[in-house]
């Protein structure tokens, strides 16, 4: 039988507490974290989908895990200013991670949404990346535009967060899903802190199975859907960002979604 395993550890890599071995596991912290800690989970089989809620002040999130051992560093100083001022805060935490069930696996949902991805080879998947981030800001980082949320009348820190391209209009951004999936949608929810804020009047879309979709964008607040022709892929790529003529030079990502189901 499979097993999941849930560890803190600090700065040292010295282990602060675990959770015994299970299919589903809780882990109670009762204590403050401190910089350098972080939360690990162990898996025994390497590609597993596992639903993971490293903070209780946030969402669960189904990630696919490709190694026995992933890492979720618990966020201080600027890194902590795009998450919610009561995650990660006090001296209890609940940390939880179980398996994900076979009708939550087969269904249709948004397959980049990851509020727990972090910069680097993270070993779970979604996994957001870009060429560009504005001064190199966690306000302004690739994972942003995948965390779930959806306030974009300002910018800065939490709850507005984004992706930002430093006025670069070869700025890309890449998602991988990890493995094959179907995406059969796709919604765009742009920056909308005007007049601060410019916008983008077309994206493209390519997948890496050599197919792409050219986005038309329009210059409002709420969520651009576009139903596209399913296709099987295991990353796609946001680019090719055509700004609106208006004075302002900000154009920026705050959510992209990828609607869709797990390959066969």
């Amino acid at each position: 039988m499979e097993l999941l395993k849930l560890k803190i550890l600090d700065a040292e890599g010295q282990t602060l507490m675990t959770a015994p071995g299970a299919e589903q596991v809780s882990l109670v912290y009762m204590n403050a974290y401190k910089p350098g800690d972080r939360v690990a989970l162990e898996i025994g089989t390497p590609g597993q989908y596992i639903v993971i809620q490293f903070e209780d002040t946030m969402a669960p999130a189904l990630v696919y895990v490709v190694k026995r051992e992933i890492n979720f560093h618990i966020p201080f100083g600027e890194q902590a200013i795009t998450y919610s001022p009561k995650s990660f805060s006090g001296c209890c935490h609940i940390i939880r991670a179980r398996f994900a069930t076979e009708a939550e696996i087969k269904a249709r949902r948004n397959l980049a949404f990851n509020p727990y991805d972090e910069h680097g080879d993270t070993g779970f998947f979604p996994h957001a990346s870009a060429n560009v981030e504005t001064r190199g800001e966690a306000v302004f980082a690739a994972r942003n535009a995948v965390d779930g949320v959806y306030e974009n009348d300002a910018h800065g820190t939490w709850p507005y967060q984004s992706w930002g391209i430093n006025r670069d209009p070869n700025a890309a951004l890449t998602l991988d899903f990890g493995r094959a999936v179907i995406v059969d949608e796709l919604r765009l929810t742009l920056r909308a802190d005007f007049p601060h804020d410019s916008y983008w009047t077309q994206a493209t879309v390519a997948f890496d199975d050599g197919s792409r979709e050219v986005l038309q964008l329009t210059k409002t607040a709420a969520p651009q859907t576009f139903a596209i022709t399913p296709r099987t892929a295991k990353s796609l790529k946001l680019f090719e960002l055509k700004k609106a003529e208006d004075p302002s030079p900000f154009p920026a990502l705050t959510q992209l979604e990828a609607w869709g189901t797990e390959a066969p």
